[in-house]
């Protein structure tokens, strides 16, 4: 991590009414006071738990607009480990948007951690500005209008439940996952560039030859149907919903 000089004093406070509020799950004392007082000049009303079990507990209580979970290694989270803590918030509470912060560089940890339902993927060292404007991205696209359902052929989505279905019944949706199927419901019939998808739903430059866009298709392919979405070689992505009635 970068660190950068901030004169922000950090403490955790207890969210104002006008502020988005973050739960950050670390143990490290340099990332608890370097990230919250990033994110409290950013605007943001930040909490803290110091183990797994303190965050979950906190999210299931608490209505957190997104939660940092930082894999700082042994001592990060000591009762368990990220991977369960990750499963459990996602368990209590699908719509819950997670950033995951790690050490661990390798495509590996972050395709599983991706495919966990993290939303973002965040490696260490990073700057606090890309952080703070990582975190924005994910605070954008929870903004969702409670009651509002878009349909394209007999695929519906749920924009306040984070649901769809494709005529099955609603299935939950990660944030990742319901922001992609959001932009493919909004171009039919038509092929998305896989860049498109990358600039559109997190907003930042990101490594092109990254596979996260793959790894969420894959995921909603899984919980709507392989049918849903089709691969267009050398394009992108497009959606190919059924029509009501028509098998």
């Amino acid at each position: 991590m970068t660190t950068s000089r901030v004169d922000t004093v950090a403490v955790c406070r207890p969210a104002g009414p006008a502020k988005p509020r973050i739960l950050l799950i670390t143990s490290e004392p340099a990332s608890h006071s370097l990230i919250t007082a990033a994110l409290t000049t950013a605007g943001y009303a930040v909490e803290c738990a110091a183990t797994g079990n303190d965050g979950l507990q906190r999210a299931c209580e608490r209505d957190y607009r997104l939660v940092l979970l930082d894999l700082a290694g042994p001592g990060a989270a000591p009762d368990l480990d990220g991977r369960t803590v990750l499963k459990g918030l996602l368990t209590a509470r699908p719509e819950l948007a997670v950033l995951v912060l790690s050490s661990l560089a390798d495509v590996t940890a972050k395709v599983e951690f991706l495919e966990l339902g993290a939303q973002d993927y965040v490696t260490k060292p990073f700057a606090l500005d890309e952080l703070v404007a990582r975190v924005r991205v994910q605070l954008r696209g929870s903004a969702h209008r409670r009651g509002e359902v878009i349909r394209t052929g007999g695929l519906t989505l749920d924009l306040g439940r984070l649901q769809a279905d494709s005529g099955h019944g609603p299935v939950p949706l990660t944030r990742l996952e319901f922001l992609l199927l959001r932009e493919l419901m909004e171009h039919p019939g038509q092929s998305v560039p896989k860049g498109r998808l990358l600039a559109s739903i997190w907003g930042y430059d990101f490594d092109p030859h990254s596979n996260v866009v793959d790894v969420c298709v894959r995921r909603l392919r899984t919980k709507l149907g392989f049918e849903l979405i089709k691969t267009v070689r050398g394009e992108g992505y497009q959606l190919t919903p059924h029509q009501p009635g028509i098998q």
